[in-house]
């Protein structure tokens, strides 16, 4: 009888972290996605610094418009890396978003689709497959990585 008793108590609380550790990472993906469509809604503003504010200073990212990966939260704030220097993002959407979580790290991807408008006033779909790496860094959630891969 005591045996039964053990094991009930220990499934119990396996259980009991499981149920934990899920609603953490709930919690989590929602939050690096609401970051993400912060990040793009300053965008669409041209508040490039407030675009920025989630970039770790080591932030690194591969996108359309460049053939080398960029380095460097600098480099990717003078670019404008992932829209490109000359457009100006108009609309972003996500679809199908995951997040997976492994302790302080956080990778989102997702499908976009948005609009970008050229210095001509000419608008052009934008669409991508996308990863974001996060990583917990003093408290907050930063942005050390993305990919921003184009749908051919």
């Amino acid at each position: 009888m005591r045996f039964k008793s053990l094991i009930v108590i220990m499934a119990v609380a396996v259980l009991s972290v499981v149920s934990f550790a899920q609603a953490g990472s709930h919690d989590v993906a929602e939050e690096v996605i609401k970051l993400t469509k912060a990040q793009w809604a300053d965008a669409i503003k041209q508040d490039t610094k407030a675009a920025s504010k989630i970039l770790a200073d080591d932030y690194t990212e591969f996108n359309r418009d460049s053939a080398t990966r960029l380095d460097g939260k600098e480099i990717a704030m003078r670019l404008g890396a992932s829209v490109g220097s000359s457009t100006s993002l108009v609309a972003a959407e996500m679809a199908n978003p995951k997040v997976q979580v492994y302790g302080e790290v956080a990778i989102l991807t997702y499908n976009f689709t948005g609009s970008t408008k050229d210095e001509n006033g000419k608008v052009e779909p934008l669409t991508s497959k996308s990863t974001r790496v996060f990583t917990k860094q003093d408290g907050k959630w930063m942005l050390v990585h993305a990919n921003f891969a184009p749908v051919e």
